[in-house]
Order: C-alpha cells, then sequence, then structure tokens
C-alpha cells in the first residue's frame, strides 16, 4: 500500500495559481451577465422606495407624537378648569351652607330671646 504523497511546493503554488484563476473567471462571468445590472437597478431602487418609507414612517410618527402630546397638554388645562370650577363650586357650596347656618343660629336666637321676655 503505498502512503500519502505530499504535494511538493511548485504543485502547491500551481493549485493556487489555478484557483485564483478560476476565482477570478467566476467573477468577471458574474460582472459580465447582463441580469446584474438589472438586478442591481433594482436593488438600489427598493433601497430608495424603503428609505423613502422609512422616511415617511418617521415623519407620521413624529406628527402622531406631536398630536399625543397637544392633546395631553389639553387634557391637562381641561383637568386644572375642571378642578378650579370644582373649588369654585365648592366655596359656594360652604358659602350657602354657612349662611344656612348662620341663618338656623340666629333664628333659634331670637327664639330664645322671645322667649325671656315674655317671662
Amino acid at each position: 500500500m503505498a502512503g500519502f504523497k505530499q504535494p511538493d511546493f511548485i504543485e502547491r503554488q500551481a493549485a493556487a495559481a489555478k484557483a485564483r484563476k478560476a476565482a477570478l473567471e467566476k467573477f468577471r462571468a458574474k460582472a459580465a451577465d447582463p441580469g446584474l445590472a438589472e438586478r442591481l437597478t433594482e436593488r438600489t431602487a427598493s433601497a430608495a422606495d424603503r428609505k423613502a418609507n422609512k422616511t415617511v414612517r418617521e415623519a407620521e410618527k413624529a406628527e402622531k407624537k406631536a398630536r399625543d402630546a397637544e392633546r395631553a397638554e389639553e387634557a391637562k388645562r381641561d383637568a386644572a378648569i375642571q378642578a378650579e370650577r370644582a373649588k369654585v363650586e365648592s366655596a359656594e357650596r360652604e358659602r350657602g351652607l354657612q349662611a344656612e347656618n348662620k341663618a338656623a343660629r340666629d333664628a333659634r336666637y331670637a327664639a330664645r330671646k322671645s322667649r325671656s321676655k315674655r317671662k
């Protein structure tokens, strides 16, 4: 049984040159392919479309964020106005209640005075 023969330096060099030549031919064949230019054109067009779509999405996102911020600010203002109205109504109710209590207290006082004058 014969052993494995190691290739010498010249054989390895020749094999490497042959591999380089095959790779170069393969590259040239791809470059000369008429469909390559078409595919590259399609690829650049689709990349441009993706970029345009991304720009549109970002603009819509920014607009939505601005609208949401405006709605939040409006809701905040409405809440502040509502709180102020509630505070004013509460104060008016409290004054009305105090006036009723004073009237009732004055009526009790007047009744007590009138009872003491009868005696």
